[in-house]
């Protein structure tokens, strides 16, 4: 009996762990990201400090440039609750094959409007010009970086729902 009680709840896990839908998805795919563009933005603010951080970028935006756990904490939901769903949303219409270079196009896509919009706001000028060339390439690697990571996250999150499809459910794609 009580091997029938373990391996009910073990399908019962892997269930749910395969019901979850595009967006839920997306908020995974985007936390995974969003932890490894921060671990590199932890290492140029506290090794090199070569550009301007998006964290630093976002507490001067949001008026507390002496409290940069205030622009961590955006960098986090921002790329967590807005980015990772968005590309779960856009992901199918995407032109390109792959999920990486889904997830580039639409980090770039994420740049180009943060550099027409977020930056001017900032104070940084168009494509954050006024801190300098380097700053405007830290961003373009750290949104290249973000792509590949939600897209490589977010389609083996599809690959595995597809493999084990949940009982009675559709697949996310």
């Amino acid at each position: 009996m009580l091997a029938l009680r373990c391996q009910n709840r073990k399908q019962a896990l892997e269930a749910l762990q395969v019901m979850m839908s595009r967006v839920q998805k997306g908020l995974v795919a985007g936390f995974a990201a969003t932890v490894a563009v921060s671990i590199i933005e932890a290492v140029n603010m506290t090794v090199g400090h070569w550009a301007v951080s998006f964290p630093q970028l976002l507490s001067v935006m949001l008026r507390t440039p002496d409290i940069p756990a205030v622009g961590w904490i955006a960098h986090i939901v921002v790329g967590t609750l807005v980015l990772g769903p968005l590309f779960a949303i856009l992901c199918p219409r995407l032109p390109t094959d792959t999920p990486e270079s889904k997830g580039i196009l639409f980090a770039v896509g994420a740049f180009i409007l943060m550099g027409l919009t977020v930056a001017p706001i900032a104070g940084m000028g168009m494509f954050f010009m006024r801190g300098g060339f380097g700053t405007l390439a830290w961003m373009i690697v750290s949104h290249a970086i973000f792509g590949i990571v939600l897209g490589n996250v977010y389609g083996r999150l599809v690959r595995r729902e597809k493999l084990h499809p949940p009982i009675h459910a559709a697949p996310a794609h």
